[in-house]
């Protein structure tokens, strides 16, 4: 079952009206994550992807994430359209966020734009924001979408949406 899009207020994207399959494309948003009072990552220069029915997730180049705080982490999965996806812990201080970025070393050439960006999953910051707006995390532990009052849904992730 396709679920019925959100109505569309001004100055919104409907994640219905993204492309399936997901493209990739640059953004000046204004992407900054923090946690335990350090700055992780700020950037006006990172490349979201779009696909129906997910909320925009954002990859931040290498140079925008603070230095010393990613560590190679175990495992990888497989995009169908992105490629062979690699993935990160943060490390601040004693603590280990793990698992909580991916990148793609290899992308497919459609999604070349994405090599060695770092998206992240916003879930387990303390903040994430885009241009101010603190981010809801994508439901789901999967999908690693960020919501703002910028993208109407309904987005796929919570319980009954894996078949859309």
């Amino acid at each position: 079952m396709t679920p019925q899009p959100d109505p569309v207020a001004p100055g919104q994207e409907s994640v219905w009206r993204y492309p399936r399959p997901a493209i990739a494309e640059p953004t000046s948003a204004h992407i900054v994550i923090e946690h335990a009072g350090l700055v992780i990552a700020d950037t006006r220069s990172a490349i979201r992807t779009l696909e129906t029915s997910h909320p925009p997730s954002y990859y931040i180049p290498p140079s925008d994430i603070r230095p010393g705080v990613l560590r190679q982490a175990t495992g990888s999965s497989v995009c169908e359209w992105k490629g062979r996806a690699a993935y990160w812990d943060v490390v601040v201080g004693d603590t280990v966020l793990a698992r909580v970025g991916w990148s793609y070393p290899d992308p497919t050439p459609p999604f070349a734009l994405l090599r060695d960006h770092v998206a992240f999953y916003a879930r387990p910051f303390d903040c994430c924001t885009v241009d101010g707006e603190t981010v809801v995390p994508q439901e789901g532990d999967f999908y690693g979408g960020w919501i703002t009052s910028k993208v109407a849904g309904p987005f796929k992730g919570a319980p009954g949406s894996w078949g859309w």
